[in-house]
């Protein structure tokens, strides 16, 4: 019984750690849209509210991944070195400045994706593996 909880344990722990491992997000667009690659740049002042138009003229919709999920955590470490709460805290001085509103936010990483192919002006981040012929990669973060 003892080992059987052990096996479990480190099976979960080992789990976490590769779903930790492989959160490798990559921003996209939706495929049919016009926007080339972005830059570092480009990326962070869409998704920082700075400004919301893409390249092509379209109004950017940026969409953020679920609170919480460890996809977010990562594409904000990579983006701008920064942790959830350091996200949260700068929104907040944002929001109540009343200078720009957040990403849109996503109740699931499926919503992520029928907004994506929803809306012609989309911007966001999918996890690399879920990335298939609908979306077009615009930023790719280095190793």
């Amino acid at each position: 019984m003892a080992m059987r909880v052990f096996k479990s344990v480190i099976f979960l722990t080992l789990l976490q750690l590769g779903f930790w491992v492989s959160a490798e997000p990559v921003v996209v667009v939706n495929a049919r849209s016009a926007v080339p690659k972005l830059s570092r740049d480009e990326v962070i002042n869409i998704f920082l509210g700075r400004y919301r138009q893409l390249p092509t003229g379209e109004t950017a919709l940026p969409i953020d991944q679920p609170e919480g999920s460890a996809l977010r955590s990562e594409f904000y470490r990579k983006l701008v070195n920064k942790e959830p709460n350091e996200i949260n805290a700068y929104w907040a001085r944002l929001i109540f400045s009343g200078k720009t509103a957040p990403p849109k936010e996503a109740s699931s990483p499926a919503e992520v994706v029928s907004s994506l192919l929803a809306h012609p002006g989309a911007i966001a981040y999918l996890e690399r593996s879920q990335l298939d012929a609908r979306f077009k990669v615009v930023l790719e973060f280095a190793p």
